[in-house]
């Protein structure tokens, strides 16, 4: 494939990449910098990509590995401190006088628990921790729905028996 042919085929699938992309980012700027980066790997590999394949595949997935990879170095940055404690009207466990959940145990000690989880399970958690819906991860990872449904019930009940060990 020639260089014009490869920027071709690659400008005609923006309008998909920026769709995609938003529906996992659920933010325009967002997915506008997660388009410009699948763009910028894709001509920076564009001697990988074997004449003959899917290119529209090849080019989906360098969207969707950049945008996991973009969650794993988010997830490391995250820092686990409740804010709504400073202002108990955010949050009714802190306004109702209820034992914090929180204090039970150390955002350290929970943060473990999760990462003791193995892969299958753990991804899907954290990224539901973030505040990813579940059609979002689904997507993300390449799962069913169902197939993600049935991971987060196992994550709990598996972060459950952990807790109550």
């Amino acid at each position: 494939m020639t260089t014009t042919d490869f920027h071709y085929k690659l400008v005609n699938l923006q309008g998909g990449l920026t769709r995609l992309a938003r529906s996992l980012t659920s933010d325009r700027e967002d997915a506008k910098d997660l388009v410009q980066e699948t763009f910028l790997k894709a001509l920076k590999y564009k001697d990988k990509f074997a004449p003959g394949t899917n290119f529209k595949a090849w080019t989906f997935t360098i969207l969707k590995n950049t945008y996991i990879n973009c969650y794993h170095r988010t997830v490391r940055q995250t820092n686990y401190s409740d804010q709504t404690r400073e202002h108990p009207y955010m949050n009714p466990v802190y306004a109702s006088g209820l034992e914090d959940p929180d204090s039970l145990y150390g955002s350290k000690e929970i943060e473990k628990l999760v990462e003791s989880l193995e892969d299958d399970f753990k991804l899907p958690f954290k990224m539901y921790q973030q505040g990813f819906k579940y059609r979002e991860i689904a997507e993300a990872l390449n799962l069913n729905l169902g197939t993600l449904k049935s991971r987060m019930y196992i994550s709990r009940q598996k972060l459950m028996k952990k807790l109550n060990s």
